[in-house]
């Protein structure tokens, strides 16, 4: 009885059809083509953190300098004046100091991925007290 189960076994072909292949082919392209967009997005979302990250640094690294020289903020121009005072620079994220008197303050953030692809500006004012995408001063 064994001996005749085993020489079946032995005849039977064994592997997968072509049909079995492309339908598991097909269900891994679907699958690619789902989370490859989402993969996109989330380094964009990065991009954005970036940049919005470097601004609030900035905006802490302006209060310093405005503390240490009586109140009143560096002027306009790039953020070599805020290194001064502990600024770290982000890579790919450009910041610049839009406008600035006895009241407050502009800041602008372009990052090299996103900001000339999109047209997408990142500002913070101090009057607001906090980045606003798309905004001006």
């Amino acid at each position: 009885m064994f001996r005749k189960f085993h020489e079946k076994l032995k005849e039977r072909e064994e592997g997968f059809t072509l049909i079995e292949l492309l339908v598991v082919i097909l269900i891994i392209a679907i699958l690619a083509a789902i989370a490859i967009p989402v993969f996109l997005n989330q380094r964009n979302k990065g991009y954005v953190t970036q940049a919005e990250s470097a601004l609030k640094n900035a905006a802490t690294n302006m209060e310093a300098f405005a503390t240490s020289n009586n109140g009143t903020y560096p002027a306009n121009g790039d953020d070599s004046v805020l290194v001064s005072e502990g600024f770290r620079r982000v890579t790919g994220v450009t910041i610049t100091i839009l406008g600035s008197s006895s009241a407050g303050y502009c800041l602008h953030a372009a990052h090299d991925k996103i900001g000339a692809a999109t047209g997408t500006d990142y500002v913070y004012d101090s009057n607001v007290g906090k980045p606003v995408v798309g905004a001006t001063c």
